[in-house]
């Protein structure tokens, strides 16, 4: 911290409060100050520090958001340079969280953080969800044990969970209110005898109800099976930004907030901007028919 403060001092930052007042200044007019402080004290878990995740924390930090949760058991890779914020060729091998942990501190260091690094689980999940305010979502695409079980838990202690996903070069918003928002598996119509595919599938049909980004995708590169699918750092950018300003709506209590059953989605590749309403999730029949439509064209039957 002595490093920092030397810094800091040749800007006539000489303590906390001083550092707060001065980073954030760009705020106003944005935030009042009763807000930003507001921002300060509260409390968001991220669980996942991949794709999303990591560009989650670093837009939240950003933001003003001053305590944080993180957790994710994973090392970063080189398949994740392409879009997975702190995936850098010195930082391969090293676990997400660390890295990610280290960029949210170089930006602000009187940050309050508990970092999980064997992921969220069953031992864990009361402990990485207790005084949090908020959740964004940035677990792995694939983990729906996980998520299913993040979800469930946060609405059991009131907690609204905010999710972005990239589909394409579509961003996908959702946010789950405790109270009036259906659970994760009613929603998605996601059931535990499924195949990881049908699972995915359902997935992205919940997350995307309007699928323009079938158009331009090339079927031939989607693997279910494999968990693989195309992928872009463009659209997680663009999720980053559509979770912290749901999540600094729902910190400040600002009108706004559509909840589970509606969805937005945005396609910047065709410029397409959606908000909709989807009632009883995945089992509306609409949704039934893409569901069976897309297995068969995707060899899932």
């Amino acid at each position: 911290m002595d490093a920092f403060y030397s810094i800091l001092n040749r800007y006539g930052i000489f303590n906390e409060d001083d550092f707060w007042s001065e980073a954030f200044i760009c705020h106003q007019g944005l935030f009042s100050p009763q807000e930003q402080e507001k921002l300060r004290q509260a409390t968001v878990a991220i669980p996942g520090m991949g794709g999303v995740g990591g560009s989650h924390l670093i837009s939240l930090v950003r933001t003003g958001i001053g305590r944080f949760k993180i957790a994710d058991f994973d090392t970063f890779e080189p398949k994740n340079i392409s879009r997975q914020y702190g995936a850098r060729i010195f930082d391969l091998g090293r676990p997400k969280v660390d890295v990610l942990a280290e960029e949210a501190f170089k930006i602000n260091p009187f940050l309050r953080m508990e970092i999980y690094r064997e992921g969220i689980n069953q031992d864990n999940i009361e402990a990485f969800l207790e005084d949090v305010d908020v959740v964004v979502d940035g677990v792995e695409f694939f983990a729906f044990e996980a998520r299913s079980l993040l979800y469930n838990k946060a609405k059991e202690k009131g907690i609204p969970v905010v999710t972005a996903a990239p589909l394409g070069f579509n961003a996908s918003l959702l946010v789950f209110d405790p109270q009036t928002s259906p659970s994760f598996e009613e929603y998605f119509a996601i059931k535990s005898d499924m195949s990881l595919s049908e699972k995915a599938l359902l997935f992205a049909l919940g997350l995307a109800p309007k699928p323009f980004f079938l158009r331009y995708l090339n079927f031939d590169d989607i693997n279910l099976k494999a968990q693989r699918g195309p992928a872009s750092v463009i659209t997680c950018y663009l999720c980053s930004a559509l979770a912290a300003i749901e999540t600094v709506r729902l910190l400040l209590n600002r009108p706004g907030i559509r909840p589970v059953p509606y969805y937005l989605q945005l396609d910047i590749y065709l410029k397409k901007l959606y908000l909709g309403y989807l009632p009883k999730g995945n089992k509306n029949l609409k949704q039934k028919l893409k569901f069976w439509f897309l297995k068969k064209k995707l060899g899932l039957n």
